[in-house]
């Protein structure tokens, strides 16, 4: 499955694979062969950031 391209699903669906599957965003990434910095970028778009004490991508 590839990751959707739409900011909201995207977010929804990476957020949900990071609770239940991954223990990192480097691990999901490299499951979905996405580049995390992209992945990041394009969250970041849309008003979020990857917050690392909660392991999830959250509202700026």
């Amino acid at each position: 499955m590839s990751l959707p391209k739409d900011p909201n699903m995207l977010l929804s669906v990476v957020n949900t694979k990071l609770r239940d599957f991954y223990d990192s965003l480097e691990d999901l990434c490299a499951a979905e062969d996405a580049d995390p910095a992209e992945l990041t970028e394009t969250l970041a778009r849309a008003g979020f950031s990857f917050d690392e004490n909660l392991h999830q991508f959250t509202k700026k």
